[in-house]
């Protein structure tokens, strides 16, 4: 179990997170669409999350998202590296009605980010722009080469939980014990 915790004049977050777990979550950030999409993300990736988030709400919901991402990221960059006897890539197509979105991951502890998804609009007060700035924290302080593309939709929420899901199962899937696989660099390390 991987224990964080976070706080800034904008933001007050803990995380418990098991990366080997069975998908429980208790997610408590004061936006209920997030949470909603939080809660995908455990439950296709397996993972046990418990993030509670205190932010400035009444400025609007970037602090609060952004800083989730940093946290998140963090705890999995401690639960993932240094990598042994798993896969490493991971991808997935997830659908959702009309929308279909993919996601190719790399636990490369190299953190890239290309998200090509829907930047304006919203779903209820949730600012869909929120979407990338939430990935791209992940990612960075993951330690994850994370590429999320739209392949077709318009709908956003529809949109949005697919690109959680297709993220959860790719990461599910890099996380894959490979006991062949020993340490999957050429390098010797990640």
């Amino acid at each position: 179990m991987i224990k964080k915790y976070r706080k800034t004049k904008e933001t007050e977050i803990s995380v418990e997170l098991e990366i080997c777990g069975s998908g429980n979550a208790e997610i408590d950030t004061g936006i209920g669409f997030f949470d909603h999409m939080l809660e995908s993300f455990t439950k296709h990736s397996l993972i046990d999350l418990k993030l509670i988030c205190k932010g400035d709400l009444n400025v609007d919901f970037h602090h609060s998202v952004e800083d989730c991402g940093i946290v998140l990221g963090s705890a999995l960059r401690e639960a993932i590296y240094p990598i042994k006897k798993i896969e490493r890539f991971g991808d997935s197509v997830v659908v959702m009605d009309e929308a279909a979105f993919s996601c190719a991951l790399d636990l490369s502890n190299r953190a890239f980010l290309v998200f090509e998804g829907p930047k304006v609009g919203k779903v209820g007060e949730f600012d869909i722009e929120l979407l990338e700035e939430f990935f791209r924290a992940v990612a960075f302080n993951a330690g994850i080469t994370l590429h999320l593309t739209k392949l077709r939709g318009q709908n956003l929420h529809h949109l949005s939980e697919a690109a959680f899901k297709s993220f959860a199962i790719a990461l599910r899937r890099a996380l894959s014990k490979n006991e062949r696989a020993e340490i999957p660099s050429t390098k010797g390390i990640l």
